[in-house]
């Protein structure tokens, strides 16, 4: 196929009005200093993340790249809108959120398949729970305010009539704060993530009401596959760095085909002390329950898309009823060349 009848097929594909122009070989990173902001890092949510920086696969790329760790994937997305992020490691639901406000954002490799978040109510303040009805009016931890736990909340609660005004959502981080909100009674419920879920069951402080670790309670949840974790940016970035996203995506996807085979002993000796809470048997536990979550290639599931807009749809006035373009949300092209790239 000459180039022109190359070009002329991507256009049809709606890339290129889409404002992605296609790289026929990549080149060196326009941006070589890259700021990426996450929400609660130590979480298996974003461990392809980790892996990715531990194991130097951003340096292998020509990338400098800096982390900062935010109380939640809200306060990492204002990171971005603000200016002092050039990447988020978020969820890809902030990418409808966004564009609802007339903001947009794209979403260019996915971490996980699956949202891993799990929602327990105490045993401690509410040993007679019974069903989702029970939790109007309770306090609710979440990661942070806004963040994907919160959404997951909301949804959840939507199921059983329950309004986001009908309970207060306290933000308690991802880790040691998040432990001692549920164990001194301060919040009712809690909306959280592994290494934090698996140790709170495993001392019988929560009763799990709704569970996204595995890929079939996901889609039973939400009705279809649910994009999770993924890495995204504004689309004025990608325009002025192709090559530079490329090379973000081609680290990513490296890093996902590593823990698509490494071993326990690989994931301890990779990550840092901290993020095992002191317990290296459970975290290998929490491991094991979230493993199938992650994504085995970096591709947005075809359906992903529109069941997160579903999902919001279902509780957030902010967007329902606006013309969302799913396709302004997502690519996957950067994503099919580092797949060729480390097959």
């Amino acid at each position: 196929m000459q180039r022109r009848q190359f070009v002329t097929a991507l256009a049809a594909t709606g890339l290129i009005g889409a404002g992605i122009r296609p790289s026929f070989a990549q080149g060196k990173p326009e941006k070589t200093k890259v700021a990426i902001a996450v929400g609660g890092k130590n979480l298996f949510y974003y461990l392809p993340l980790t892996i990715a920086e531990r194991l130097n696969y951003f340096k292998d790329e020509g990338l400098d790249v800096e982390i900062s760790d935010f109380a939640g994937g809200s306060k990492a997305l204002q990171a971005l809108v603000g200016g002092s992020a050039d990447v988020v490691s978020g969820a890809y639901e902030h990418t409808i959120l966004l564009q609802a406000k007339h903001q947009f954002i794209r979403a260019f490799v996915l971490q996980g398949r699956a949202p891993q978040i799990v929602f327990g109510v105490s045993n401690k303040t509410m040993p007679n729970y019974k069903s989702l009805a029970d939790l109007r009016g309770k306090k609710i931890g979440v990661t942070a305010p806004g963040s994907s736990t919160n959404i997951m909340a909301n949804f959840v609660l939507a199921k059983g009539g329950i309004k986001p005004n009908e309970v207060a959502f306290v933000g308690v981080g991802a880790s040691s704060g998040a432990l001692a909100a549920i164990r001194s009674g301060n919040i009712d419920a809690i909306v959280n993530l592994d290494p934090v879920i698996t140790m709170l069951e495993r001392d019988k402080e929560i009763r799990v009401i709704s569970d996204t670790r595995t890929l079939k309670e996901t889609v039973s949840l939400f009705g279809g596959h649910m994009p999770a974790g993924c890495l995204y940016t504004s689309e004025s970035f990608i325009q002025k760095n192709p090559n530079t996203t490329q090379a973000l995506t081609n680290a990513m996807v490296r890093a996902l085909r590593w823990l698509q085979t490494a071993g326990p002993a690989d994931i301890i000796k990779t990550v840092p002390d901290a993020y095992l809470l002191g317990d290296r048997a459970l975290y290998l536990d929490a491991w094991g329950r979230v493993k199938e979550a992650i994504s085995p290639d970096g591709m947005i599931p075809a359906d992903g898309p529109a069941t997160a807009l579903r999902t919001l749809q279902a509780f957030d006035e902010t967007v329902k009823g606006k013309p969302i373009d799913l396709s302004k949300t997502f690519t996957n092209e950067f994503t099919k060349k580092a797949d060729a790239k480390y097959k």
